[in-house]
C-alpha cells in the first residue's frame, strides 16, 4: 500500500466512526493542522494579534464594471472552502474549525479618487493593521478599490490561519478569472477550486502516526544531531560575541536575534526586468530554482560578514506540489532551519547545486511538524528560551498573476500591493515575489524596529545583489574570490 493510498484508508475509517465525530451547530469540527498550529502558537505569544493579517490591493488598468465585479467576488468565495473556515474553541481550550457551508460575505466600496497614492496605501495598511478577533467569524474582508492612478480593483485581507500567500494569489486570481470570462467572450470560466477539507483529512491523518511521519521524523532528527549549528548576525559577530560574554559560555553557538518589541516596518527593493531575467536565465540554464539561487546569495553575504562557512537560514516550504493542493486554499507553509557548511575554495555554482541537493530532501520530508523540529533542537543543545541559529527567514513566492488565459486579453497592466500589519516575532524576514506589471522582483523585507535598521537593509540587499549577479556571471570563481570582489 503506498502511502497515499494509506491516508485516503485513514480518512475513510474517520468518515465511517460517526460516533467519534465532535459537531458544532451541525457542523463537522476539524482539529488543526500542523501549519495552523504554529499561528496560534506565536498569535499567543505575540501581543498584536494583527500579526496574522495578509493584507493586499489588486488593480487593473481597466474601468471596472463594478456590480460585475461584485457577483465575480461572491462566486469565488463561494468556490473556496477555506473562506468559509471558522474557529471553536471548546471548554477545555481545545482549538477546532468547521466549514460554515451557508456562509455570506460583506463586499464593501471604497473610492480612493481625489486622494493622493501615498493617502490611499496608508488607509489600506491601517485596514490590515485590525485583528480577526473573536470566535466563530469570518476570517477575511474584502474591498472593490478605485485608485488616484486609475487603476481599479479590490483590496484583500485575511487571516493567516486560513490562508498563505499562495492560497491568497489563487483567489484573487479566481475573481480575476470570473470577472473576464463574464466580461470578455474569448476568456473561459475557470476551472474548480480544489477541496480544503479533502487536504486537511490527508494531513491530519499524516500526523496520526503513519509510517511517513516516522521517516520524516527520523531524517530531521539525524540533520539535527549531526552537529551544532553556528549563529551568524547581519551585520557581523557582534550578537555572538556578546551571548558568549552574557551567559559566560565562550563556546556558545546560539544567540537571540529579536528585539523586545514587535513593532515592525515593510520596507520593499524592486529588481528591474531586465537584470530580473539575467537571474531567471541562470536558474534555467543550470536547472535550479530561483529560490537555490537567492539563498546561496544570502548565504554568501553572511559568510563574508561573519567569516564562517557554516550558514543556517530559515526557508519555507509552501507544501503545494500537486494541482489539488495549489488550489485548495488554507496556509500549507512549513517553516524550517537550512543549514549549509560550504568552504570558500568551492565555486559559486558547485555551492548552488549542493543547496538544490539538499533541498530536495527537504522538499520529500517538508510535512513534518516544525514546532517539534525546534523541540528537539533545543532539547539536544540545551538551548535557553529565545536562542537561535538563523539571523532570517526567506520565502520565495513563484506564483504571479499572470495567467495564460488573462493573456489573450492584451497588454492590460495589473499592479500588486502588499501591507505591513505592523506586527512580527522575528527579527527579519524576506519574501521574494514577482511583480505583475514586469514580472520583475520585488525583495520585502519586513523587520522589526528595535532590532535591525532600514539603512542594515540597504546594505544586505546591496551586497546580496553584487553577489548575485557576480555569481551567475563567474559562476566558476569560488565563494571566496567572490567574497573579496564585491
Amino acid at each position: 500500500m503506498t502511502e497515499n493510498e494509506r491516508y485516503n484508508t485513514l480518512v475513510d475509517f474517520a468518515e465511517m466512526e460517526g460516533d467519534m465525530k465532535k459537531t458544532r451547530k451541525g457542523y463537522e469540527l476539524y482539529p488543526l493542522t500542523v501549519a495552523q498550529k504554529f499561528h496560534f502558537y506565536y498569535m499567543d505569544a505575540c501581543p498584536k494579534k494583527e500579526v496574522l493579517n495578509i493584507g493586499t490591493s489588486l488593480t487593473i488598468e481597466v474601468e471596472l464594471d463594478f456590480d460585475v465585479l461584485r457577483q465575480s467576488i461572491t462566486e469565488a468565495y463561494e468556490r473556496c472552502e477555506c473562506m468559509k473556515v471558522r474557529f471553536y474553541q471548546d471548554k477545555d481550550g481545545a482549538w477546532y474549525q468547521y466549514i460554515k457551508t451557508d456562509a455570506e460575505w460583506d463586499i464593501d466600496f471604497y473610492d480612493f479618487t481625489g486622494k493622493t497614492m501615498e493617502e490611499s496605501e496608508r488607509i489600506m495598511q491601517g485596514w490590515t493593521q485590525v485583528p480577526f478577533t473573536g470566535q466563530e467569524i469570518s476570517m477575511s474582508r474584502i474591498v472593490m478599490i478605485k485608485m488616484p492612478d486609475g487603476y481599479e480593483g479590490v483590496y484583500l485581507l485575511v487571516d493567516h490561519r486560513i490562508m498563505d500567500a499562495q492560497s491568497m494569489i489563487c483567489f484573487l486570481k479566481d475573481i480575476i478569472e470570473i470577472y473576464c470570462s463574464k466580461m470578455y467572450e474569448e476568456v473561459a470560466y475557470p476551472k474548480a477550486m480544489s477541496s480544503y477539507i479533502e487536504q486537511i483529512k490527508k494531513d491530519l491523518a499524516y500526523e496520526d502516526g503513519s509510517k511517513a511521519r516516522a521517516k520524516d521524523e527520523a531524517f530531521f532528527h539525524q540533520l539535527i544531531e549531526s552537529s551544532e549549528p553556528i549563529y551568524n548576525g547581519l551585520n557581523g559577530p557582534e550578537r555572538l560575541e556578546e551571548e558568549r560574554r552574557t551567559s559566560g559560555n565562550p563556546n556558545a553557538r546560539a544567540a537571540v536575534n529579536v528585539s523586545d518589541c514587535v513593532d515592525s516596518a515593510l520596507y520593499t527593493f524592486h529588481l528591474e526586468e531586465e537584470p530580473t531575467k539575467r537571474l531567471m536565465d541562470f536558474c534555467e540554464k543550470y536547472h535550479v530554482s530561483l529560490l537555490c539561487l537567492l539563498m546561496m546569495g544570502l548565504r554568501t553575504y553572511y559568510q563574508k560578514m561573519n567569516g564562517n562557512d557554516d550558514v543556517s537560514i530559515t526557508t519555507t516550504i509552501a507544501r503545494r506540489a500537486t494541482l489539488k493542493e495549489k488550489k485548495s486554499g488554507g496556509t500549507r507553509i512549513h517553516s524550517f532551519p537550512f543549514r549549509t557548511i560550504i568552504p570558500e575554495d568551492k565555486t559559486f555554482l558547485e555551492g548552488i547545486q549542493e543547496i538544490r541537493d539538499r533541498q530536495n530532501e527537504y522538499f520529500r520530508h517538508a510535512n513534518y511538524d516544525p514546532v517539534a523540529y525546534f523541540a528537539h533542537r533545543s532539547k539536544v543543545y540545551k538551548l535557553a528560551p529565545g536562542r537561535v541559529y538563523e539571523p532570517i527567514s526567506l520565502t520565495y513566492q513563484p506564483m504571479s498573476m499572470r495567467d495564460k488565459e488573462l493573456e489573450k486579453l492584451g497588454d492590460i497592466r495589473y499592479k500588486t500591493k502588499w501591507y505591513p500589519n505592523g506586527a512580527t516575532t522575528q527579527a527579519v524576514y524576506l519574501t521574494v515575489m514577482h511583480r505583475p506589471e514586469d514580472n520583475g522582483l520585488d525583495f520585502n523585507f519586513e523587520h522589526q524596529l528595535k532590532a535591525i535598521s532600514w539603512k542594515d537593509l540597504e546594505n544586505l540587499y546591496y551586497f546580496l545583489c553584487r553577489i548575485l549577479f557576480k555569481g551567475v556571471e563567474t559562476p566558476d570563481l569560488t565563494i571566496g574570490e567572490i567574497i573579496r570582489l564585491v
